[in-house]
């Protein structure tokens, strides 16, 4: 219009102009903002201060890996996003009170779990029926393949290297697929402690490095194969895991899905956060894992035609959503509250690093293999296979955003909660029986 001011356009041009999702003017007034609560103590762990800080720090930070030079290229965003907080928490950069906040907030809230609920059920929900039953049944030839290698490759390289068979087969290359800390490391650390009538903490220190630096194998590999399937399409399906099934043409990526309505977004929010409860009611009453019952709920809703148009576009908005928006704030409050910086630092013996990266590349490398084996897309395949060697639940999250499929999550469940919880059972068995 003729009367608007000539700095306008600049201006609007400047709005446009993001850190992640925050316009950089926005950036700016915020940062301000936080520096007076953080310099006069007063950092509260509600909503609104939580969202502010996370955001912007954490897009901050995968700003900086997206510009790393090598490493941007192999999940550069995801890796600084989830081990730069973790470095200045150790460190003292980041002020105590902002690292207490951060804390208290991520293990109060249980962030983790609700944005794993929008993730699964979501794609679950958009998913081809034909694609959802195959792919469940075939998933399990590479993972189990992989495993059992991965088992024979670390165990017999470890012992090469000097660690030991026995340790090496229970301190590293098991934890590294046990299925993250809570569900992973902490059950084999009380039972080695039972076994060998030790103390907790001493098994928790010697088996927590492995999970994470495993973890950290998995995200660069992810981020490589990422970039192997934008080379060779025809072994990458984009998120899907075999060919011949598709996504329902209404709910494509790469373009907003239509009638996505306030209500259907709502509607689908609230059926992923009862699918969660109702998991959660599961492992109280039962002590089954909370992810898998909701899991298999989203499943059994799919297949049996519970699910409507409107509430899979709803449910695909909240997925998208999640995805594009909650994850690289998660991975900065898995760095600051769950990454202690030390445990990685003690991991990096030559021989644990080369023992772990053996054992987390014939994982995935045998997932790739039989995955095409059996007709499924080998990169999908083997990233199902990575997120196997994630640190629980933020793993996966992390590889399968460093692949940038993280329409794989609920597959990649199938891989952290069952076939961890199978990894965790038969080791303390051995290892009871060896003890």
């Amino acid at each position: 219009m003729s009367d608007t001011p000539s700095w306008v356009p600049s201006w609007q041009r400047l709005m446009d102009w993001r850190i992640g999702v925050v316009p950089v003017p926005i950036a700016v007034v915020l940062a301000g903002t936080l520096w007076y609560f953080v310099s006069h103590g007063e950092v509260a762990t509600d909503l609104p201060m939580m969202i502010g800080l996370t955001v912007l720090l954490s897009f901050i930070c995968a700003e900086v890996g997206h510009r790393i030079p090598g490493l941007r290229m192999v999940g550069g965003a995801v890796i600084v996003a989830t081990f730069l907080p973790s470095a200045l928490a150790y460190y003292g950069v980041l002020p105590a009170d902002l690292v207490g906040a951060v804390s208290n907030f991520t293990k109060g809230s249980n962030y983790l779990f609700l944005y794993i609920s929008a993730i699964i059920v979501g794609s679950v929900f958009a998913m081809d029926r034909t694609v959802l039953i195959r792919g469940f049944v075939k998933i399990f030839a590479p993972l189990a393949a992989g495993t059992v290698a991965a088992v024979i490759v670390g165990e017999a390289v470890g012992a090469a290297l000097g660690l030991g068979a026995r340790h090496a087969l229970y301190y590293v290359v098991l934890p590294v697929m046990a299925g993250g800390v809570g569900d992973g490391a902490v059950p084999l650390s009380l039972g080695y402690a039972g076994v060998l009538h030790r103390g907790f903490g001493g098994q928790f220190a010697q088996i927590l490095p492995a999970v994470m630096i495993g973890s950290l194998f998995a995200i660069l590999i992810a981020g490589a194969l990422n970039w192997l399937g934008k080379r060779r399409p025809q072994w990458s399906g984009e998120g899907r895991l075999q060919p011949g099934g598709q996504f329902d043409a209404f709910l494509k990526r790469d373009e907003p899905a239509p009638q996505a309505d306030v209500m259907s977004i709502a509607a689908g929010a609230v059926t992923a956060v009862a699918l969660y409860l109702v998991g959660e009611l599961a492992f109280r009453a039962w002590k089954l894992p909370a992810p898998v019952v909701m899991l298999v709920l989203a499943v059994v809703m799919k297949l049996g035609w519970s699910v409507t148009r409107k509430l899979e576009i709803g449910a695909d908005a909240v997925f998208q959503m999640f995805a594009k928006v909650g994850t690289y704030p998660l991975l900065f409050m898995v760095g600051v509250a769950w990454t202690p910086w030390e445990k990685l630092l003690a991991a990096l013996a030559p021989a644990n690093l080369i023992t772990i990266l053996a054992t987390v590349v014939t994982l995935i490398g045998v997932g790739f293999w039989v995955g095409r084996k059996v007709k499924l897309y080998p990169i999908e395949a083997a990233l199902v296979n990575a997120t196997h060697a994630g640190q629980g639940g933020t793993g996966g999250v992390a590889i399968l955003t460093a692949a940038e499929r993280m329409e794989l999550m609920p597959f990649a469940q199938i891989a952290i909660r069952i076939g961890g919880a199978i990894v965790v059972s038969l080791t303390l068995l051995s290892f009871a029986r060896l003890g």
